[in-house]
């Protein structure tokens, strides 16, 4: 087809065409075949298997096992209470799960567009998915394109390859002529085949379906993605292992409690409850209760910024990240052409939000606009028209009469507008300068001076246009050259860098943590925006010396290489895997099929979510909702709060049981009556467990925490010095508690009365510890004044219930507690006051050491 006359692309549907198309029973026929043109992806995590792992917590078995028991003693309320009790434990953790699958779901848009076929030889619109190999596919400016096909028919066609290639400049596009030798792979002017998921910017085409779903370019960079398998999370490994050590030693500690309370006391189901009492109380189930929870609080909060969550194991991981590999197109910058710099004569303007448009530069402004498409899908005509419309002139009174597309021998676009009523016709013209200075017949000199203002605008990162206009009277002439154009100047445009990265990247250099920039553009536009970006832009690696390179070679030049440039898809999958070689733990930023393979093989994959395909959210850990590259550093924010605060909850957890499990042994010790049954510590995991879980989770982070190097890969979660911390805490509080005990029984007060006594302090102590955990660098008294809504619903009901628990006689009756008076309850706080202040006189001693 010509390419010279610019038509409408017509394509309507109903309407008859040339190309009968495939017949509607052989695409039926082939859709059974070959399956729907969409790319496969795991399912979620259903509401049953939750809540199946749920019931399959030993915490549940413990308390359904006490309450059998109680039913057995005859003690219904207490069974009834205990599967009261079990039941709440269920409801913990079952919405979060399938959040983000859904939120995601939402997300599958690109490469599943709606098309134009043939069929039975009518342009008839399906839904991209029923597209079927053989398809005769329409496309027009601002389609998708629906799957992988050939050309037959072009007219001025551009598409939009950046999801593919990285580059976000439009590529021509011509008819499949016979023994064409033309790649057969996405970018590169002049090729006759479009992909999956690209966008028509320019023109209209013709195109014969080659591939659909999993056997497209973008499906086979989707099943690559399967062979990429991500390690477990290092914190469920170390949660395990500690669940499992805990588990042992509570269970034979269980079962020597049984032996020897039936045997030296002859009640065998009482022994059973002591035992099933000193289980709960050893059974560290709050471990991956609390992981969980963390994670699922932790996706949610994320997405409050505008962060989705694919993978909970990426939040723990935020915190190692020691390098930060990100994309140039579509990441660092806005993914949009902008005009920045303009030059008429001898004169030079930058150009910036809002900049008001000098007289001499006005033409070349207006003349650029006119050749460009008056309906822009073209990036950088959408620029030239955003620009003009700045100016605030009217439009001109001219109607388009004539379009003279890219040629091979002339890279410029010449539009001819004729002025109502005459033959009048204004012409404009832009394209590369070369090509325009051609049109314009400049001398030597002219066009030397010309070719080094356009160079000058190249080293800074633009891509430079040359404009021209003419004035032609009588029949438009076939070839553009025919008209006697004069040079208006240059147009310089750029893909602008995002205005939140610079400060962004300095964050990320004040946490330790590496950025590099891995891009297919050129290396001189590269260069440019990583000196905009605050990059160092020192040391270039290019795609063609990579390709030299082994395995080896590259590993070590990684490590001075601050800029990737004229990167293919495999090659940023090798930077990965060389980062990961030296040590580094990795994360990716990207949003084009071409990231998906590194997304997935870096240790933390993040995707940007608006702009991003399918594949590359399907194989990041992190989607950005909002595309915005300093949501990064809020994300590591936000990491490296999450597992701060996940340790401080580890660390309350270790320190709550020891004196639990103390108050469960000493009677059996001693020979004492029993202080804690299992409605007691029923009780108390009621309140251990929204504590550890979703007051440390909502708790703000420490003021220091991103000038603090990230830790260390694998790294434990309970350090040597947070280990004896905890169990410093726990022995205080239970060496409080067990005197608190025996001094009430020794001055002779009621088996109840110092139950409840010591119960009511148990509590009460738990709180306290609480507080001594919020905040390794602030002290319990600074952080009263702290907001944290959770601890302030948790303090308000656990004290309510405590006291209606102390109030009504049944409850009393219940957890065998007598009345406690004034003096008591002095005494209480006497013991808990002191419990706080001497915990918090040794924080100060030990703070170093918790954070280090």
């Amino acid at each position: 087809m010509s390419q010279t006359a610019r038509t409408q692309p017509g394509a309507t549907p109903g309407e008859t065409t040339p190309l009968s198309g495939l017949t509607q029973a052989e695409a039926a026929e082939r859709l059974r075949r070959d399956g729907p043109n969409a790319l496969p992806h795991a399912g979620t995590r259903r509401l049953p298997a939750i809540v199946r792992d749920v019931l399959a917590e030993p915490m549940f078995a413990l308390l359904l096992g006490a309450g059998v028991i109680y039913f057995m003693l005859g003690d219904r309320l207490e069974a009834l209470l205990l599967l009261a009790f079990a039941s709440l434990s269920v409801a913990i953790t079952v919405i979060q799960e399938a959040r983000s699958e859904r939120i995601l779901e939402a997300l599958r848009d690109l490469t599943s567009p709606r098309a134009m076929v043939v069929r039975d030889g009518k342009r008839v619109r399906i839904a991209g998915r029923d597209v079927v190999c053989g398809d005769i596919v329409h496309l027009a400016e601002g389609d998708r394109v629906p799957a992988d096909a050939v050309l037959l028919e072009t007219s001025e066609l551009q598409t939009d390859e950046s999801l593919l290639t990285g580059e976000s400049v439009p590529v021509r596009k011509c008819p499949l002529d016979s023994g064409s030798t033309a790649d057969t792979k996405p970018g590169g002017d002049d090729s006759p085949y479009v992909w999956s998921g690209t966008l028509v910017v320019r023109g209209q085409g013709t195109a014969e379906v080659r591939a659909t779903g999993s056997r497209s370019e973008i499906g086979r960079i989707g099943e690559a993605l399967q062979a990429i398998e991500p390690a477990p999370a290092n914190l469920t490994r170390q949660t395990a292992r500690i669940v499992r050590i805990a588990a042992v030693g509570g269970l034979a500690c269980c079962l020597a409690v049984v032996i020897l309370f039936g045997l030296f006391r002859g009640s065998w189901l009482n022994a059973l409850l002591a035992g099933i009492a000193l289980g709960m109380s050893m059974l560290p189930e709050e471990f991956p209760l609390v992981l969980t929870v963390f994670m699922v609080m932790g996706a949610w909060r994320m997405s409050q910024a505008r962060v989705l969550t694919r993978r909970a194991s990426a939040i723990e991981a935020l915190g190692e990240a020691t390098a930060l590999c990100t994309d140039k197109t579509g990441t660092l910058t806005e993914n949009r052409m902008r005009v920045s710099a303009l030059q008429a004569g001898d004169e030079t303007l930058a150009v910036g939000e809002g900049t008001a448009i000098p007289p001499p530069f006005r033409p070349l402004v207006a003349t650029a606009a006119l050749a460009s498409a008056p309906i822009a899908y073209d990036p950088m005509d959408q620029a030239m028209h955003t620009l003009a419309h700045s100016l605030n002139e009217a439009a001109p009174d001219l109607a388009l009469e004539r379009v003279y597309g890219l040629r091979p021998d002339l890279f410029a676009v010449t539009q001819a507008w004729l002025r109502p009523g005459t033959n009048d016709a204004r012409i404009a013209a832009k394209g590369a300068p070369e090509a325009i200075a051609r049109l314009c017949r400049l001398d030597p000199p002219d066009r030397d001076r010309m070719m080094r203002a356009a160079d000058r605008f190249g080293e800074d990162g633009m891509r430079v246009l040359g404009v021209a206009e003419a004035d032609w009277s009588g029949t438009l002439p076939d070839d553009p050259s025919a008209f006697p154009f004069r040079l208006l100047g240059l147009v310089g445009l750029a893909d602008p860098l995002r205005g939140t990265v610079p400060a962004a990247i300095a964050d990320c250099r004040t946490a330790g943590i590496r950025v590099a920039m891995i891009t297919g553009d050129y290396p001189v536009t590269a260069r440019a925006i990583a000196r905009q970006a605050g990059l160092d832009a020192g040391s270039i690696l290019d795609g063609a010396t990579i390709a030299q390179m082994d395995d080896a070679r590259l590993t070590e030049a990684v490590r001075t290489v601050g800029v990737f440039a004229r990167i293919a898809p495999a090659q940023k999958l090798r930077i990965v895997r060389a980062l990961q070689a030296t040590g580094h733990l990795v994360a990716m930023t990207g949003d084009g099929v071409n990231d998906a393979p590194s997304l997935k093989a870096a240790d933390i994959g993040i995707a940007m979510g608006g702009r991003g395909t399918d594949v590359a959210r399907e194989a990041a850990s992190l989607v950005l909702l909002d595309d915005d590259f300093g949501s990064i550093v809020r994300t590591i924010r936000l990491g490296r709060r999450i597992y701060d605060n996940l340790r401080k909850a580890m660390a309350y957890i270790v320190a709550i049981h020891v004196p639990v499990a103390g108050l469960a042994l000493l009677p059996l010790v001693t020979g004492m009556p029993l202080i804690l049954g299992p409605i007691h510590i029923a009780f108390l995991e009621m309140v251990i467990d929204p504590v550890c879980s979703l007051v440390f989770e909502a708790e703000t982070e420490e003021s220091d925490i991103m000038r603090r190097p990230p830790r260390a890969a694998n790294s434990p979660l309970f350090s040597r010095a947070l280990l004896v911390w905890s169990l410093v805490q726990g022995t205080i509080a239970f060496a409080a508690l067990a005197a608190l005990y025996t001094i009430a029984l020794r001055d002779g007060l009621p088996e109840d009365d110092a139950r409840a006594l010591t119960f009511v302090s148990l509590v009460l102590v738990n709180l306290g510890l609480v507080l001594v955990n919020r905040n390794f660098g602030t002290s319990a008294r600074d952080l009263l004044g702290r907001r944290n809504v959770a601890l302030a619903w948790i303090v308000s009901v656990t004290v309510s219930i405590l006291a209606a628990v102390l109030a009504i006689p049944l409850a009393r009756d219940l957890f065998r507690f007598g009345i406690l008076h004034t003096d008591d309850l002095t005494l209480v706080a006497a013991v808990v006051l002191g419990v706080v202040v001497v915990l918090e006189l040794l924080k100060r001693l030990w703070r170093a050491r918790l954070i280090a």
